[in-house]
């Protein structure tokens, strides 16, 4: 249970955050404000660092495949995609579209098994559920 409450905040932060960094954007431009965005995330993380144990940094270089490292990479690319797209169709729309693609890729990511994940077999009532989701799409952009 605790977990579906974690994901309900995480939801709610990124949408607030991306809100937030459009804003900053409209002053300091995307690349300025990503930059900020990353630089303050990597400050937290480091106070946390110094609070929360001092697990080891070295470990990173035996993190395997090493393509997985490019999460900061990624979190880059999401913070602009998330400016582009909240400054261009506004939060809502922009918010809905980012959960459904999330569930959509995640779903093949399981069904593939890709990075590391189980492979899960394919369950009709999740492409029913992904299906009513792009259906409450079309809704929603109706005029």
């Amino acid at each position: 249970m605790a977990g579906f409450f974690i994901a309900l905040i995480s939801g709610a932060l990124m949408s607030v955050q991306g809100v937030f960094n459009t804003q900053v954007t409209k002053t300091t431009g995307m690349w300025v404000s990503n930059a900020w965005v990353q630089l303050s995330a990597f400050a937290l993380c480091l106070v946390m660092w110094f609070i929360m144990g001092r697990d080891s940094i070295a470990a990173i270089g035996k993190v395997e495949p090493k393509y997985v490292l490019l999460g900061g990479v990624i979190g880059a690319g999401i913070t602009w995609t998330v400016i582009k797209s909240m400054s261009q169709l506004g939060p809502a729309k922009a918010a809905l579209l980012i959960v459904i693609a999330q569930l959509i890729v995640a779903y093949v990511i399981e069904l593939l098994g890709l990075f590391g994940v189980d492979k899960q077999p394919l369950e009709w009532r999740k492409v029913g559920g992904m299906a009513l989701a792009l259906i409450g799409v079309a809704i929603f952009q109706w005029k």
